[in-house]
């Protein structure tokens, strides 16, 4: 269980301004299709999206817990092991060295940071040392070109980050998202010390057009970045998690930078709303993104009262014209809910990780929710994923499905401790309208797997659903477990 952080601040204004002020673009206008749906997870520009993979705790040789990142291409039939790329941080091009420990691949992203019309692999290492800080943390970006990904850079930490301090964790989160419009994606860092906010494009060195630290959220479990007021801009939403006196954790508005004026600009605080991670996608087919947070930690793992609903939940606010305003209630589902498969029970962790993306192609997102902690008869954490279905009246269980590992088409069985559903990720990888579904199992066996389905008008297909499993995919595993499936593209809270 993570640390509860003091709150940075009683938040004021209570009118929602998620609309930033458009600025001049930064840059010559964007390539075409640059930072589309399709280029924003396409490495190598054939025209179908991929899929990044982390295994954290891979081994480098003899280096134990050195990490990986696999990234699996996309193709007509889907993604498979034999087509790859290894990312280490002994990869050609790529900086840093393979340490012990270090877990690179803990985090993974995708966004065409330089603006080529090829996407770019973004991977959190917030393990890693720097100089004698001990767990200060570090990003890098991985170049996606013709022939897939190859050189990287490291993403610099803003000037006066986390006051030089050890121990920050910089990038347990990471989001993308264009801000001001110019066909250059932001990216966003979590850690433990505070945010850290850059504006693209980026050069091939890592530097961006410009960055900032900000500490008026102070730790930052997750960050968001999508657009949830229709005007082509991403908006961003800061989740500290657990603070002092909230549990279940803030969501705060970003409203730009700080300036000299201390109260110029401040995060607006969501009164209502809660999470400690979120995706953004248009779940009603409005034309608006609908944020949709997950707070999996309950009372049971957080040994207090106030914490999530008995097993976890995910909460649902829907985007509009003035974007998610600070009056709105958000719709909240759980185990509990009529119609959610399965039973809510102390440390199911529903809502650890989740993935917003159309399965049949109904023009409405669904939502897909790990629960890696749930119990599959008497094996404990053999974890379950549960599909909810997007639809005009917003998130319905209506047709809503469980699947683990004992689910008929599903291969193989679940087993105690696989912690299916540590992470999900729903994203059409064949180019059909129709996002496959994507679940992690990291702890399956000593290397991990993910199981992938594809989409179809009914829903994921589990008839030829495969496992797709960490040392077929290339990484080496040594006296730790792998972790192959711990982290995807799609926001989890890092186990």
């Amino acid at each position: 269980m993570r640390r509860a952080a003091t709150a940075a601040a009683v938040l004021a204004p209570l009118l929602l301004a998620a609309a930033l002020t458009p600025t001049a673009a930064s840059a010559a206008s964007p390539y075409k299709g640059a930072n589309t749906a399709a280029v924003q997870d396409d490495f190598n520009g054939d025209g179908y999206r991929d899929l990044a993979v982390g295994a954290p705790y891979a081994a480098n040789g003899s280096v134990e817990e050195a990490g990986a990142v696999v990234v699996l291409y996309g193709s007509a039939s889907s993604v498979s092991t034999t087509r790859r790329t290894v990312i280490t941080q002994a990869t050609a091009g790529v900086p840093g060295d393979p340490e012990e420990w270090d877990a690179f691949g803990t985090t993974v992203a995708a966004a065409d940071l330089d603006r080529d019309g090829y996407a770019d692999l973004i991977v959190g290492t917030p393990r890693e040392a720097v100089g004698t800080n001990e767990l200060r943390g570090s990003v890098t970006v991985v170049w996606g070109g013709p022939g897939g990904l190859s050189g990287g850079a490291s993403i610099s930490v803003p000037a006066g980050f986390g006051a030089g301090s050890s121990y920050c964790s910089f990038g347990n989160s990471l989001a993308t998202g264009d801000m001001d419009g110019d066909g250059a994606p932001e990216l966003a860092v979590g850690s433990e010390c505070e945010g850290a906010s850059y504006s693209g494009p980026f050069t091939r060195t890592g530097k961006a057009a410009s960055s900032y630290r900000d500490a008026r959220s102070g730790e930052v479990r997750s960050v968001v970045m999508g657009d949830v007021n229709g005007d082509g801009r991403a908006e961003r939403f800061w989740l500290p998690g657990p603070t002092t006196g909230d549990l279940r954790g803030p969501v705060l508005v970003d409203n730009g930078p700080p300036t000299a004026d201390h109260s110029a600009n401040w995060p607006t605080k969501l009164p209502y709303a809660d999470g400690h991670t979120g995706q953004i996608g248009d779940i009603n087919g409005d034309g608006y993104g609908d944020l949709v947070t997950g707070i999996a930690d309950d009372d049971s793992l957080m040994n207090a009262t106030g914490a999530a609903h008995r097993g976890g939940e995910i909460q649902v606010l829907y985007g509009g014209a003035q974007g998610i305003t600070a009056d709105q209630k958000p719709q909240v589902f759980h185990q509990d809910t009529a119609g959610v498969p399965g039973a809510a029970e102390d440390g199911d962790q529903f809502g650890q990780s989740l993935s917003v993306g159309d399965v049949n192609a109904d023009g409405y997102a669904d939502v897909l929710v790990g629960s890696p902690g749930e119990a599959v008869g008497k094996l404990e954490s053999a974890g379950t994923a549960v599909l909810l279905r997007g639809s005009a009246a917003g998130l319905t269980t209506a047709k809503a499905v469980g699947y683990t590992q004992n689910t008929a088409g599903i291969p193989g069985a679940a087993e105690s401790g696989d912690q299916f559903g540590a992470a999900v990720h729903l994203a059409d990888l064949t180019k059909d309208g129709k996002a496959e579904t994507v679940v992690g199992v990291p702890t399956e066996n000593s290397d991990g797997c993910v199981w992938t389905a594809r989409g179809s008008a009914s829903g994921p297909v589990l008839g030829g659903s495969v496992n797709l499993c960490g040392k077929n995919a290339g990484i080496t595993v040594k006296n730790t477990k792998g972790y192959f499936g711990m982290a995807l593209t799609s926001p989890h809270v890092s186990l």
